[in-house]
């Protein structure tokens, strides 16, 4: 029997093997293979933080309805997930043991405590003595009292020690591996023509015996282990606290989470994994997970650039929009015409350069900007804080609930308000997912108003590896829905029923995006039934809302051109009795798909959105996201164009189906790689 859905969980698992087949991939750069590790291990990391967590609180509460909400029982789910991430973790750890047998071949070398020459020996001791010893605090463990407080997303050392003629129990201890002061990578010196490299938890691991002199130990056994927690945070309502003082409650109270994964080098003394999962509270229905060596493989994400050169590929270099040549301003060129920028084989500098003329620009009166994630640095805050020391009015619709990046944002609230900035909070319940901006101008007694709309974050770092889109334009029916938008922001307890449904271009969740998706498939489900020509075409990160799904089959069973690029979640399945196959696929590549965009044949007319919303129940509901209907021909046509050839990829394009066997698109057509093509694509219209 065919299931209606696959759990969502089960179906993100999926989702990073395809992530691990890249890894894996020969034919991908040596450097490229060591960073799919990286975010393999980040990606399952944030997954037991948040959706293994999620699972168990579910299972404990024994919630009648949770069936309904995980598509099947959290404990089936659990048990299902428990067992592919064991296989996932064997074939990560042979694809580590391969790609290390390719770093060998260009003589780049990670070594051990054990295995180093005189020099390395003398270069170990004296960087822990200069640079290390200051941050490592050794603790030791016993029966007697509680185990210290473990962090999530710290790697530590759990250390056991012994002397030969000593004939008491062996002697505990641990250390956190402090990557945070001092980087997890340290260059040794080598042989002339090779590269050695050495982890952090090694250089402590051959400084033991210095670090616990004075007890008189001659044995020591040190192996590296991790825990995960869970990272939710419960945002209640009490309404005699305010959401920053909910907010930074949370953070605190993310140290108390219950761990929900322990990973510790199988080779770890028994007795001391014993003690751990004693102390730590754990059972056997926990996700007790023996590994190799090398834990907190996020860290790799940024491993040494110690490979031979590899070429960077030219596609792979951003350019310059040709509607932006620098003989004009930004905003001079927006009046006149509407630009699509495509990350990141575009430039991400006319987001910026607009916000910076604005700053300076003495005509400019507002800007209004919606934030969600920021660089560490970010350009565009500091354009902000540029414009509200030279007089403008500078609203930041800033969500402090962007996961993970609370405390980040929390303190650019702080710097935001110390320059005169307001700050908004958004809306109770409902994170501001929208990625809008809209500036204000008053020249030759005309007020001018040009902004964006866009698919990703407003963040110079992560536009150059999102593929995301930004629609900027001075469109008057665009910018009157962007200004009712920011009202209702502003007074969010009176304005959330009412000000944001006469929106004439934008579809706004959680106002009308959802009836509106399903307006325009129920009309492409009557064509079909007319015998006319029918066609959807979605591209978005996750699908699992079970409406929009059902919605699908309904206009699958009735003939509808249903072709999907999703790149993660995908809830759906395939069935015999669709008249016309769903076909959906996954690309993972070097760049991150994460532009969201509808299309719909609406009988000839072609009605293209780009969005910021996944067609998931917590983007539609319980989020205020933003779609803008793309009503300028020639763009329109560039972002057909640009979903053809995405639909046409047969290099790393994988097939979504009911096996959730991440199998490669094949057929016999010429070899097309979409992210290259569309680098092709983009760069022919630039000249």
């Amino acid at each position: 029997m065919i299931k209606k859905f696959i759990p969502r969980d089960i179906s993100w698992l999926s989702f990073n093997g395809r992530v691990l087949q890249e890894a894996a991939d020969e034919t991908v750069p040596l450097s490229e293979r060591i960073k799919f590790l990286g975010i393999f291990s980040n990606n399952l990391d944030e997954f037991f933080r948040v959706r293994v967590a999620g699972l168990k609180r579910a299972v404990a509460i024994n919630e009648k309805d949770a069936k309904e909400i995980f598509f099947e029982t959290p404990q089936s789910i659990l048990d299902e997930l428990y067992e592919l991430t064991i296989l996932q973790q064997k074939k990560f750890d042979n694809t580590w043991q391969k790609v290390q047998s390719e770093m060998a071949k260009q003589k780049v070398f990670i070594k051990t405590f054990a295995d180093l020459s005189l020099e390395q020996q003398h270069f170990v001791k004296h960087y822990y003595e200069e640079e290390v010893e200051s941050n490592v605090i050794p603790l030791m463990l016993d029966d007697m009292r509680p185990i210290p407080y473990l962090r999530d997303k710290s790697l530590y050392l759990g250390i056991a020690m012994r002397k030969t003629d000593w004939e008491y129990e062996t002697k505990f201890a641990l250390i956190e591996v402090p990557t945070q002061e001092n980087g997890r990578f340290i260059l040794l010196p080598a042989p002339k023509g090779e590269k050695h490299v050495i982890l952090l938890e090694d250089i402590i691991k051959f400084n033991l015996p210095y670090i616990f002199s004075f007890f008189g130990f001659d044995t020591f056994e040190a192996h590296a282990f991790k825990i995960t927690k869970d990272a939710e945070f419960d945002i209640d309502n009490d309404i005699n606290t305010t959401l920053v003082e909910k907010i930074t409650k949370g953070i605190k109270n993310r140290r108390k989470g219950k761990p929900t994964r322990f990973v510790f080098d199988k080779e770890m003394d028994s007795s001391l994994v014993e003690f751990l999962i004693k102390k730590l509270n754990l059972s056997k229905k926990d996700s007790i997970i023996p590994g190799q060596k090398i834990h907190n493989f996020k860290h790799f994400m940024g491993f040494p650039k110690v490979f031979k050169t590899e070429e960077k590929l030219e596609e792979r270099i951003p350019f310059n929009h040709p509607d932006f040549d620098g003989k004009q301003r930004i905003s001079d060129v927006l009046v006149k015409k509407d630009v699509l920028l495509s990350f990141p084989y575009h430039s991400f500098s006319p987001m910026i350069d607009l916000l910076r003329e604005s700053a300076m620009d003495p005509d400019v009166k507002s800007i209004h900007i919606t934030i969600y994630r920021m660089a560490q640095n970010s350009k565009i805050a500091n354009a902000l804080v540029n414009a509200a020391r030279n007089g403008k009015e500078v609203t930041v619709m800033l969500e402090l609930r962007a996961r993970f990046d609370e405390e980040h944002n929390m303190d650019w609230k702080e710097r935001f308000e110390m320059e005169g900035i307001q700050v908004l909070l958004g809306i109770p319940n409902k994170k501001v997912h929208a990625k809008l901006c809209i500036i204000k101008k008053r020249s030759n007694n005309k007020t001018l108003q040009y902004g964006f709309v866009s698919t990703g974050n407003i963040n110079e770092r992560t536009a150059k590896v999102y593929g995301d889109y930004c629609l900027m334009t001075s469109n008057r029916t665009i910018m009157a829905d962007i200004n009712k938008i920011f009202n209702a922001l502003k007074k969010p307890k009176i304005a959330i029923d009412f000000s944001l449904l006469p929106c004439k271009n934008l579809l706004v969740c959680p106002m009308n995006m959802r009836n509106t998706i399903i307006a325009n498939i129920d009309k492409e489900i009557a064509e079909a039934k007319l015998g006319h020509k029918a066609h959807i075409i979605v591209k978005i990160n996750s699908l699992s809302d079970k409406t929009l799904i059902r919605k699908l089959y309904e206009a699958a069973t009735v003939g509808v051109k249903i072709e999907l690029i999703i790149r993660g979640i995908y809830c759906a399945v395939q069935d015999k009795k669709f008249k016309e196959p769903i076909k959906a696929i996954s690309i993972i590549d070097e760049y991150l798909e994460h532009a969201r965009v509808m299309y719909f044949y609406a009988a000839g007319k072609e009605l293209v959105y780009i969005s910021s919303a996944d067609w998931m129940t917590r983007n539609l509901d319980h989020r205020v996201e933003a779609a803008v209907r793309i009503d300028n021909k020639k763009i329109k046509t560039e972002l057909i164009d640009m979903l053809q050839i995405q639909l046409k990829d047969n290099v790393k394009a994988r097939v979504l189906n009911n096996d959730l066997d991440n199998r490669y698109v094949e057929n016999t057509k010429k070899p097309v790689r979409s992210q290259i093509e569309l680098h092709h694509y983009l760069k022919r219209k630039s000249e």
